[in-house]
Parts: C-alpha cells; sequence; structure tokens
C-alpha cells in the first residue's frame, strides 16, 4: 500500500522517467462493458499493434493511490508487448479507500462474491473471449495494493489464472475482516507484520476463499523489500508460508544475488511452482522485474 504522499512522488518519478515513452506508445483503450461489475471498477487495455494468435492476457493492478493508467507508466509491460506480440495487458482501476483495492471484506475473498476480485475476474473473462486468448496462459501481476490483491485473486480465482508475480503484498486473508485495505482505513496489524499464522493456517484460509474448489493453483512469484517499513518485510515470510502449504513444496535453497547484486532468490521444492526474492536494502516497493515476470509466465 501507498500513502498519498508516496503515491505523488510516485507519480511524480513516473512523469520524470516515462513521460517520453508514454508519449510514444499507443495509448491504452478504455472498457465500458465487459460484463457483471459489482464495484464499480474502471477497466483499460493495451493490445500490440501486432498480437499473436491466442494471446496471453497479464492483468497489471497498480498501488494504493494509483489509478490503471499510472501503472502502465510505470512498468515496462506495454513496451514488452509491443516487442513480443504475445500478450495483451489490463489495466484496471479502483477509486475508492484511496484507490486500494479490497482484499477485506467478505465479498472480495469470495469467489463469486460480488467484490472487487469478482469484477477483476470478470474483466479476464471479457477479454479472453475479446482477444481469443489462451485460456492456460493468464496471469496477474501488480505492486503493493496491487500484490495484495493478487495473492487474493490467486485463492479465489484458482482455475482462472496459471502464475503470480507480485511485489511488496501481503498474504491473502492477511486484512480479513479489517475496516479497510488501505493505509488510511486497514488494521495495521497486517501491514506491520504482526499477522504471523502457520502454513497450514494459512492454507485453509485460501481454501475457504473458494469452498469445494479441488483443483491446482496458480504458480507464485512473490518480491519483498527488506527494508520495507510500510508493507514489512516479515509479510513474505507469511506468503511464503500460505502458498508453500497450498502448492505443497518446502523449501530447498537460497541463490544469492539472484536476479541481480543483493538480491536473493528463495527456491521452494524445484522452483517451478513457488520462489520468493529478498531484496537488500530496499524500501517501498520493489521495482518491477518484467524480464523475470515474462520468464516466470512462460512468454
Amino acid at each position: 500500500m501507498h500513502s498519498p504522499t508516496f503515491a505523488s512522488l510516485l507519480t511524480l518519478a513516473a512523469i520524470s522517467r516515462f513521460g517520453v515513452q508514454a508519449q510514444q506508445q499507443k495509448a491504452l483503450t478504455p472498457i465500458t462493458n465487459f460484463g457483471d461489475n459489482p464495484t464499480k471498477l474502471e477497466l483499460s487495455v493495451y493490445v500490440p499493434a501486432k498480437l499473436s494468435p491466442k494471446p496471453a492476457i497479464i492483468l497489471a493492478l497498480h498501488f494504493c493511490g494509483g489509478t490503471g493508467a499510472l501503472y502502465s507508466q510505470t512498468t515496462k509491460y506495454n513496451s514488452l508487448a509491443d516487442t513480443k506480440g504475445s500478450f495483451v495487458v489490463l489495466y484496471p482501476t479502483q477509486k475508492k479507500d484511496n484507490n486500494c483495492w479490497d482484499v477485506a471484506t467478505t465479498k472480495s475473498l469470495t469467489h463469486n462474491g460480488g467484490g472487487d476480485s469478482n469484477g477483476l475476474a470478470n474483466m479476464v473473462q471479457w477479454a479472453i473471449a475479446k482477444y481469443d486468448a489462451d485460456p492456460s496462459k493468464i496471469f496477474v501481476t501488480g505492486s503493493s495494493s496491487g500484490c495484495m490483491m493478487s495473492n487474493v485473486l490467486a485463492a479465489t480465482y484458482p482455475d482462472l489464472f496459471a502464475a503470480v508475480s507480485c511485489y511488496s503484498g501481503v498474504a491473502a486473508g492477511c486484512l480479513a475482516g479489517s475496516p479497510g485495505s488501505s493505509p488510511q482505513s486497514a488494521d495495521p496489524k497486517c501491514a506491520n507484520g504482526q499477522n504471523v499464522k502457520t502454513g497450514p493456517q494459512w492454507a485453509a484460509q485460501v481454501r475457504a476463499m473458494y469452498p469445494g474448489y479441488n483443483g491446482t493453483y496458480p504458480r507464485f512469484q512473490t518480491w519483498h523489500g527488506e527494508a520495507d517499513n510500510f508493507v514489512n518485510y516479515p509479510n513474505l515470510a507469511e506468503q511464503l508460508k500460505e502458498w508453500s502449504a497450498v502448492l505443497g513444496v518446502t523449501f530447498t535453497k537460497n541463490n544469492t544475488n539472484t536476479p541481480q547484486s543483493g538480491y536473493t532468490q528463495l527456491v521452494y521444492g524445484d522452483g517451478t511452482k513457488l520462489v520468493g526474492y529478498s531484496a537488500k536494502g530496499v524500501g517501498h516497493t520493489v521495482p518491477a522485474h518484467e524480464d523475470a515476470d515474462l520468464k516466470w509466465f512462460g512468454i
């Protein structure tokens, strides 16, 4: 999650760093009707000029205080889509609760429950039909609040998403029952890293979000900064406990200075289902590593 001040600073940085790139890329396309939209989310789409048959879909989720348009400018997914031509990017926007995704209410923490997660899943289903996408290549990424929702979507719609790669978030269900999901409204215990559970406890919470589901869950990759004092660093361990229990893998090894100096890759099992990245000296949030995301997604 980002405070308004942090979001404002990020906006200025985005204009400085990505302004020219944003002007050179073709504009996002707003979508006014993508099906049932219980929480009145907005959606814009980026489609490369030359799109391969049966493309992948990436759902890219902004941070608190952000928008889909801003997230498209502060990441490289659009330029990579142009280069590869193999995927479409969906950029939703949430305008309630300081533009934070709802990761707290029962509606959003339940499959087809009528919350934000339901609307986001409907966007993806619309995109699969619209672009004749490959339903086995549906992915989600996001930063801060967007990573929190990425965790929730992996729990509430595991049959829709093949893989997740997200930055500086919390475990699915960490904010369950909180008064809100923003820095102003949320129970601070979660962001402070004080909501500590065992892997089986987290896994039970995940499975309760989609009652009766017995299928597989998405491959999961999560990144966190060791110097994060906003969504505190212990939340990385809670995510890894949660998804290692759900995916049935245990910690195997650390790979230091991977994918760059100061980053440690935490490998679970054979590394195909779950990995974490611990970034030394990095605060909130870990910068998007888009090439690593696409490698994890296999596109």
